[in-house]
């Protein structure tokens, strides 16, 4: 363990942490209607089986943190990701693909008319950044839409990423709800008491299910253990982090001294050039001077200096 020190509030980027403040139907709904923003007012939901079995033998199985069917018939994906994840777009896309296609019959197509569900899928991404992101934005809300006049093409099918690690707000800071999901997320694991800014029934709910002293001893042990194994992650893309930070640096000096070679050997060719160069056209005056023309004529044919020409034998 990082110390010995009982924490007051458990940290919900750990997998038990996640489990017990959304596995609370209220909390996952004030959660959910702040974070559509009054896109939509959830009022119930329902916890649906995490795991989907794939159509072939190939795909196998599925396994989401969490999945929701709220009252008016979304799917809603609430996925916890701390470390990076190769091809996480494209992941999150198979997934959402994955419970839409669920949805169809097996047969009587027609009849159906492809009235398929609306999906979201939000992850909760702690310790890295979005890929190709910019390091700047926290909350990545997207969906299919216009590339040109950016007018939503179909809403139906929505993304959003919080990116815990670029929300660098102090409590002061704070400018509305969303930023309050943030702050919690992000802080709940080191602080003391519950933030003044945290009064309301919704945020009071989670810290008083995230209080460290109000688990279970078996509750403590389970926490403990997937603490433990965040800090091992956490240790290992640090590490990780190093290696490559050790070789980008390698590979910068040995592009400096590439840089400088490629920069000695252009200014060689360009002396060595010069060097014949010259040496041409000493051989050139040479000619002239013995078939008898005049230094002026040969200075201006070849380059040469006067001075350079009389004392040529």
């Amino acid at each position: 363990m990082k110390n010995h020190v009982q924490p007051v509030f458990i940290d919900p980027t750990t997998d038990e942490g996640f489990k017990r403040l959304f596995g609370d139907k209220v909390n996952l709904i004030n959660f959910l209607n702040i974070i559509f923003r009054g896109r939509k007012t959830i009022v119930d939901l329902t916890y649906r089986d995490t795991e989907r079995i794939g159509a072939t033998e190939e795909i196998g199985k599925v396994i989401f943190d969490l999945v929701v069917q709220i009252s008016t018939g979304e799917e809603i994906i609430i996925e916890m990701q701390t470390s990076s994840q190769t091809n996480l777009k494209q992941r999150m896309l198979y997934y959402a693909s994955k419970v839409i296609s669920d949805t169809a019959p097996k047969g009587n197509r027609k009849a159906w008319g492809y009235a398929i569900p609306e999906v979201y899928t939000i992850v909760l991404m702690d310790g890295f950044h979005m890929p190709g992101g910019d390091h700047r934005t926290y909350f990545h809300d997207t969906c299919l839409c216009n590339r040109d006049s950016g007018q939503i093409f179909y809403e139906g099918l929505g993304f959003i990423y919080l990116e815990i690690i670029n929300f660098v707000k102090s409590e002061a800071e704070v400018e509305d709800e969303l930023d309050k999901v943030f702050f919690m997320l992000k802080n709940m694991s080191t602080l003391k008491t519950l933030p003044r800014i945290m009064k309301s029934a919704v945020f009071q709910r989670f810290f008083q299910l995230a209080s460290y002293a109000k688990l279970t001893k078996e509750e403590r042990t389970m926490y403990d253990i997937s603490l433990k194994r965040k800090w091992d992650a956490e240790a290992v893309r640090m590490y990780q982090q190093e290696q490559v930070e050790g070789l980008e640096k390698q590979l910068g000096g040995l592009e400096k001294q590439l840089k400088e070679v490629k920069q000695a050997s252009k200014k060689a060719a360009i002396e060595a050039k010069a060097e014949g160069e010259h040496k041409k056209a000493i051989e050139t005056a040479l000619k002239f001077k013995k078939m008898g023309l005049p230094l002026e004529q040969i200075a201006e044919g070849t380059g040469l200096t006067i001075d350079e020409i009389e004392k040529l034998k």
